[in-house]
């Protein structure tokens, strides 16, 4: 199966950017760590990161009909992003959201999720370990697993 990792505005600057919020761990290393992940529960895993709005729409366009799901950290867009709300929707995949901090911990224009309603689950606040987290659920998901 394949899946798509995509980051949003600013996660290039992981590792660098506010550390003490984001943590050390730089967008390659989270990519690195996702293609391993994704290798031991057989699935093959690409990566994009995008700080524009309208080609991350365009990366979940081209994932219908060639990917089996996304895993989607939309940084700053999650809060703002109609647009990525309804790209998600229209793509018909199973999209799992991911935030490395818990956004509910964060400002209260942190706390609403414009995508996580058309979303399968929402996995935030674990740092880059999120990423294999919500590898190993989407995974579940699209076998069926109940538990």
């Amino acid at each position: 199966m394949n899946i798509l990792v995509l980051n949003g505005p600013n996660l290039n600057l992981l590792g660098t950017r506010e550390p003490s919020i984001y943590g050390h761990t730089t967008l390659p290393d989270i990519e690195a760590a996702c293609i391993a992940h994704g290798k031991t529960l057989g699935l093959a895993v690409s990566c994009a990161q995008s700080n524009h709005e309208g080609a991350l729409v365009d990366h979940l366009h081209a994932a219908r009909g060639m990917m089996a799901g996304v895993v989607l950290n939309a940084g700053a867009y999650t809060h703002t992003s109609v647009a990525l709300r309804d790209a998600i929707t229209a793509c018909a995949l199973p999209v799992v959201e991911l935030h490395l901090s818990n956004t509910h911990a964060r400002e209260a224009f942190r706390h609403v999720s414009l995508i996580a309603p058309v979303c399968i689950g929402v996995i935030q606040g674990f740092g880059a370990r999120g990423y294999p987290l919500a590898l190993s659920a989407l995974h579940g998901h699209l076998r069926g697993d109940t538990a």
